[in-house]
């Protein structure tokens, strides 16, 4: 019978430890407490709304669900059908933003742009527009 080599020791070895230290963290993140029985832990909060003046433009945001300009469930829903997760206005026209997972924040005019916050999303919209009015964003155009 052969005995392993150095290097298959040392592979088991790592991948040993690199499995205590996975399971070692996931144990200790603060999602993994177990809840009380019978009680559920809240979602984390997405971006907190906003309502503000920036360069004299009026820019607001707000989750979907909060929408301060909703007129019923359909006009809750983002272009393509899709839910939208987050909404902002310039001067009450709609600007469309994009959240692009953990990388950050985008709109129609700032398309390859990333940003924190939609927020600052929105603070950089105003500035690239210098004035001219956001133009209603089409999904069917």
């Amino acid at each position: 019978m052969s005995r392993p080599t150095r290097r298959q020791a040392i592979g088991v070895a790592t991948g040993a430890a690199a499995s205590i230290a996975l399971v070692g963290t996931a144990a200790t993140s603060p999602g993994a407490a177990s809840a009380a029985p019978g009680k559920t832990e809240a979602p984390a909060p997405g971006p907190a709304p906003f309502d503000e003046v920036f360069q004299g433009r009026r820019i607001q945001g707000a989750p979907a669900a909060a929408d301060p300009h909703a007129h019923g469930q359909a006009h809750a829903q983002g272009h393509a059908g899709h839910d939208a997760v987050y909404r902002v206005w310039i001067d009450g026209r709609e600007l469309h933003v994009m959240q692009h997972g953990s990388s950050g924040w985008s709109s129609a005019i700032n398309h390859y742009e990333r940003f924190a916050t939609p927020l600052d999303t929105a603070r950089t919209a105003v500035a690239s527009l210098k004035g001219a009015h956001v133009v209603p964003f089409d999904h069917t155009a």
